[in-house]
């Protein structure tokens, strides 16, 4: 069931392929648009590629990957290819944790969200850990 303040708006999150299906149902079920990457551009695709195939897409990246965090660079992998990278970043454990991670942050993310556009800055960071949820504006 979507959440009150899914139904005033709806996010686009991109899927790195490292990134567990329950993590998109956590989003769909929220109300909100997903996007797997299998089903936007080849497995295996180089992390730049990853980061504009989400930005091309008008897309939240959500990623496990370690390596997304160093190419983001305070919110863009760079000023020409993708200045208004928004990424979710998720550091568990387990992949297991993941999805019920994403379901406790949900609220915070939409909210998140929803200051960025009102500040007209469409980017996002949040990192999601097992212990610590963490947003930077």
């Amino acid at each position: 069931m979507p959440r009150s303040l899914s139904s005033q708006l709806q996010l686009r999150v991109f899927l790195d392929e490292g990134v567990p299906d329950g993590v998109g149902r956590e989003f769909a079920n929220a109300g909100h648009e997903v996007i797997y990457l299998r089903e936007a551009i080849k497995t295996g695709s180089a992390d730049d590629l990853v980061a504009v195939a989400a930005n091309a897409n008008d897309a939240i990246l959500v990623a496990c990957d370690g390596d997304m965090k160093s190419m983001v660079k305070k919110y863009g992998v760079s000023k020409s290819r993708t200045p208004d990278l928004s990424l979710i970043k998720i550091t568990v454990k387990s992949k297991v944790h993941a999805s019920p991670r994403v379901r406790e942050a949900m609220t915070l993310i939409e909210h998140e969200w929803s200051y960025a556009q009102k500040k007209k800055a469409r980017r996002l960071y949040i990192e999601i850990k097992d212990s610590v949820i963490r947003s930077m504006r």
